[in-house]
């Protein structure tokens, strides 16, 4: 299922309340080293729909969860989101403070969206499929 949103609008987020006091507090502190990813984030933390963190529907992304997507229609990636001190882009791990990893954040299986890479590319990227994080995770 497609969830596309009408052009120029971003489909909804759901975060956890957790995540989301998290991920402010994080951006908030990145601001001067990376100030476009840290807009970008906050940006989707302020339009998301906040609700307690074990209310959070299972195939939605949130930290730790492994997300499967696609690219453009194209390209297919797995990936889990991490925070940037366990970003390992070899072992599929990604930073929530990169512009793909703030795209991602909140997205639901079946939902899409226009993101702009560092290389100023406008990219559409699709949720195929949200693995919850490991317990504890």
């Amino acid at each position: 299922m497609h969830q596309s949103a009408p052009v120029g609008a971003k489909p909804p987020l759901v975060i956890g309340d957790v995540d989301h006091r998290h991920l402010v507090s994080l951006a908030v502190a990145m601001e001067k080293r990376a100030p476009e990813v840290s807009q970008a984030l906050l940006a989707e933390l302020d339009r998301a729909k906040v609700v307690p963190q074990h209310k959070v529907p299972a195939r939605t992304v949130r930290m730790g969860s492994t997300v499967r997507f696609s690219t453009n229609g194209a390209a297919e990636r797995r990936v889990t989101l991490v925070l940037p001190g366990d970003a390992d882009i070899d072992a599929g791990r990604i930073s929530v403070m990169t512009p793909i990893g703030a795209a991602l954040i909140g997205l639901s299986t079946g939902q899409a969206i226009r993101w702009q890479a560092r290389d100023g590319r406008e990219q559409e990227l699709t949720i195929l499929d949200v693995e919850p994080p490991a317990e504890g995770g």
